[in-house]
């Protein structure tokens, strides 16, 4: 007899209760994740914070308020998820790294969760790859040598990707010394946001 696939929220329930990076995290797993097979924009960031991983609110940060202001969006509709889901290449927060910031998502995550997680999300209309992490993985060979480089030829991966830097305050300096990051991509990434969040 066939198995029934489970619906989104059934088997978001299975994701939260994710045990397998267990041995290898600073704090009992805790993944983080917002989606509903509604969704029309997709953002895949790296990895919880602490604070994210205390109150399990995706991008609930400073990181997540210059996000919202690049989107040119609120908390209430940031946090709609019948609009936007919210996956990050690790969903448990990954622990402190010893030479600054946090470590790196776990690598057992995004193979195990995001296609099973995409397959339940049939209407998404872009797809925001925020930072390296998620650039590497989901553009592979398309990716560039850096992530300036990856954000510079943005327009290669339209329709369906659109990579930016990570929000955190760490890339002050970047977004400083590229300013057509501002210029060119989030007026296009406004008017994006807008057109596919329409009612």
């Amino acid at each position: 007899m066939k198995s029934i696939k489970p619906n989104l929220e059934e088997f978001l329930i299975k994701v939260r209760s994710c045990q397998l990076c267990e041995s290898h995290l600073p704090f009992d797993p805790r993944p983080v994740i917002q989606a509903a097979s509604t969704a029309r924009l997709l953002i895949i960031g790296q990895a919880p914070g602490t604070r994210v991983h205390q109150t399990g609110i995706p991008f609930n940060d400073p990181s997540g308020d210059r996000l919202r202001k690049w989107l040119g969006i609120d908390r209430n509709l940031f946090y709609d998820k019948t609009k936007i889901a919210i996956m990050p290449m690790g969903l448990c927060y990954p622990g402190k790294n010893p030479k600054g910031g946090d470590l790196p998502p776990r690598p057992e995550c995004a193979p195990l969760w995001h296609q099973k997680i995409r397959s339940y999300l049939p209407d998404i209309k872009l797809t925001l790859l925020v930072g390296r992490y998620s650039q590497i993985y989901y553009l592979g060979d398309k990716a560039k040598k850096s992530g300036t480089e990856t954000i510079y030829s943005w327009r290669e991966y339209l329709p369906d990707f659109l990579p930016l830097p990570h929000p955190s305050w760490r890339n002050n300096t970047w977004l400083l010394k590229n300013v057509w990051f501002e210029k060119e991509i989030l007026p296009f990434l406004c008017n994006q946001i807008q057109s596919i969040l329409r009612d």
